[in-house]
């Protein structure tokens, strides 16, 4: 693995004296240059994001237990540009961190997860762009927003529960324009179905999504939605509201393309059409922000069964909201609060949970170096679960 990085960024310091290295600011990669044909160029933004977590928990009978933790959540190199031509744009996230190369198993031969994103990006024909490789599916707002970008230190329990993350195939994007300003964008993939990662081939069938995005008072400034908070105070009133539908064909994980797989006691898995479907909607104005999200799953089987009808494993069907609201003040403090609320399915066997969290951010250049905090309040079955309070800093090149 330390050799593995070595090489990378020796190729990088390499590339970068034989070229012309263009805005070399803080914020806007370690590295930018551009060959001097204009035949290609690349962007190096490493980043890290450092975290200190305190969590408190209550069983409901007078049993209590706490527990801290230091750590680095994640740590990646960024590599992005384009190739042969502007039209044909690129992007490369490897992680470091254990959690972003956690999840080994038989089906990526067991080896680590460090690709995060490897996609090519080729705009064929006016606005319509065709998309190849692993990245990011269409999914939620949240989860498409980098995690880089996040209000609080982490994102909400719908979208650990409910997101459909990265995947590998193929995607076609357009954006179209109605009168002056109403802007509708379509994004469509087809996806292996088993995330990000998989080595060993398509264990059920593929994952198809859609999704459909609506700014009815024109685009966001700096891609502001896609960004959380409202740092650039929009001047006038903006909004996105998005719709999602994602069916996965024969999945073999309990959340789609995500989870734990399937497997029935004679080590075959068991395979079941999911569906699921996403609502949200960002508004923005004048340093005031406001998220919404509502996340629904079903399957063609949501309880896994034997021959001899035993239950073994469900699949995490059920519903979740996720709404939250900020203000950013002259001094670039910000406070934030969210709710979050998921009801999964009776049958399933799943608690419900519920989360209130009040954060707190300083921003110093914007997303690229702030410092974090956030207290958190959780229930599970409507039972007072525990406490949580992390806090951290991000420093993004």
């Amino acid at each position: 693995m330390k050799n593995y990085v070595s090489i990378i960024l020796l190729l990088v310091f390499q590339g970068a004296l034989s070229q012309e290295i263009r805005d070399a600011k803080f914020g806007k990669g370690m590295i930018n240059y551009i060959a001097k044909d204009s035949s290609f160029s690349v962007n190096f933004a490493p980043r890290i994001q450092s975290r200190y977590e305190s969590k408190w928990s209550f069983d409901g009978k007078n049993n209590e237990s706490a527990s801290t933790n230091f750590s680095i959540r994640r740590a990646r190199l960024k590599f992005s540009g384009y190739v042969y031509s502007p039209k044909l744009k690129y992007k490369i996230e490897l992680g470091l961190s254990n959690r972003d190369i956690s999840g080994a198993n038989v089906f990526n031969r067991n080896t680590p997860k460090q690709i995060l994103d490897a996609v090519l990006m080729w705009n064929f024909y006016k606005k319509f762009e065709l998309w190849a490789g692993q990245t990011k599916l269409p999914g939620n707002i949240e989860r498409v927003v980098s995690s880089g970008n996040l209000q609080f230190i982490d994102r909400s329990l719908l979208n650990s529960k409910f997101n459909i993350d990265r995947d590998m195939g193929i995607q076609l994007r357009n954006k179209s324009k109605i009168g002056n300003q109403f802007i509708i964008k379509e994004k469509f993939a087809i996806s292996q179905g088993e995330g990000r990662n998989i080595t060993e081939g398509n264990l059920g069938g593929y994952q198809y999504t859609s999704r459909i995005e609506f700014f009815p008072f024109g685009e966001f400034k700096s891609k502001g939605n896609y960004i959380q908070g409202d740092l650039v105070r929009e001047k006038s009133l903006k909004t996105m509201i998005g719709f999602t539908y994602d069916i996965n064909k024969n999945a073999v994980k309990n959340r789609s393309n995500m989870g734990s797989y399937l497997f029935l006691n004679d080590k075959s898995l068991f395979e079941t059409d999911i569906t699921t479907y996403f609502l949200d909607g960002v508004m923005k104005y004048n340093g005031f922000a406001f998220t919404g999200e509502y996340a629904f799953r079903t399957a063609d089987n949501i309880v896994i069964k034997e021959s001899d009808d035993k239950i073994i494993n469900s699949i995490a069907a059920g519903s979740a909201i996720n709404f939250h609201g900020s203000y950013i003040f002259n001094s670039n403090f910000e406070l934030a609060i969210r709710y979050t609320d998921l009801d999964f399915m009776t049958i399933t066997g799943l608690a419900d949970l519920k989360q209130f969290t009040i954060g707190f951010s300083k921003y110093i250049v914007g997303h690229k170096l702030k410092f974090q905090s956030d207290l958190s309040l959780s229930s599970r079955d409507n039972q007072k679960d525990y406490v949580q309070f992390r806090t951290g800093f991000d420093l993004h090149f």
